[in-house]
């Protein structure tokens, strides 16, 4: 018996020194993007982004959404979606007229290191008369009534107007500030609707890291990528840095990326968007 619990110990320990490397790997490998990554090229075809309305029972109206489809879309193929979300003083437009997805994602295709893809730009404040200008504890309920807007309304939309695979492995659910916490927040709790997850420099609204994890167990098991990353220079580094520890204390794998001199700003929301998209939707390297 004493032999079968020291082995049982030394796997265990080994497994945990495998994915402390693995991490550690993962980490060095993510560098700057190279120069001219977010810079539009010609001479290939390119994605297409358009402003849609669907009805959201959760508000009581229509609510806008950004959706980019892919280049060489077609209704004959499935697509795995990637949900991605702005932050406090942003709405559908931000990413689009700051973040360049569309951009960064087409010259990833033309590299061959994307994986195709449908990327929906939501607007994360569920609310009939509130918006970005309005004071943050104004803004704070909507910002939590959009997990049932994106869960009840925005999904099932998307599922039924474009051809994308409706199991949990083919969606992912990323975002900047505001948009990281509840990319946290929302992601973690539902894991049977998300198998990839990123936060960007998440915001204060990010639960605390316990409750975040309620069932460390069930997010070793189903999470296929953990994404959290913030520059060094950002003030809510904490935050981040917060999650990160508590994830290792529960040996859940996860990559964290922290950026040299990276402030909270698109530099590097940009940044993570080139890495988190070549990541999800495909087997682990």
């Amino acid at each position: 018996m004493n032999m079968l619990i020291w082995r049982y110990l030394a796997l265990t320990l080994l497994t945990v020194l495998a994915i402390s490397a693995s991490s550690t790997a993962d980490e060095t490998r993510l560098t700057a993007p190279p120069e001219g990554y977010d810079v539009r090229r010609e001479g290939f075809e390119h994605g297409k982004i358009e402003l849609i309305e669907y009805d959201s029972k959760t508000v009581g109206i229509k609510r806008k959404a950004r959706v980019y489809t892919p280049p060489g879309y077609s209704s004959e193929k499935k697509y795995p979606v990637l949900y991605l979300l702005h932050g406090i003083g942003g709405d559908e437009n931000e990413w689009h007229r700051q973040g360049t997805p569309d951009v960064i994602l087409d010259n990833l295709y033309a590299e061959g290191k994307l994986t195709p893809m449908i990327v929906v730009l939501p607007n994360g404040r569920a609310a009939k008369d509130v918006g970005p200008r309005d004071p943050i504890p104004r803004q704070s309920p909507a910002f939590a009534a959009f997990e049932q807007d994106l869960l009840d309304d925005l999904i099932p939309w998307i599922e039924k107007s474009y051809s994308v695979q409706s199991n949990r492995e083919s969606r992912a659910l990323a975002g900047l500030s505001m948009g990281g916490g509840q990319s946290l927040n929302i992601g973690l709790k539902n894991l049977d609707t998300f198998a990839w997850v990123g936060g960007f420099s998440s915001a204060p609204n990010t639960r605390r890291p316990a409750e975040l994890l309620s069932d460390p167990a069930a997010a070793r098991q189903k999470l296929k990528l953990l994404y959290v990353a913030c520059g060094d220079q950002d003030s809510l580094f904490r935050i981040s840095e917060g999650v990160h520890k508590k994830l290792d204390e529960e040996n859940v794998p996860h990559l964290y990326r922290v950026i040299p001199g990276g402030a909270h700003d698109f530099k590097v929301w940009k940044s993570d968007l080139y890495h988190f998209a070549q990541r999800i939707f495909r087997a682990p390297t």
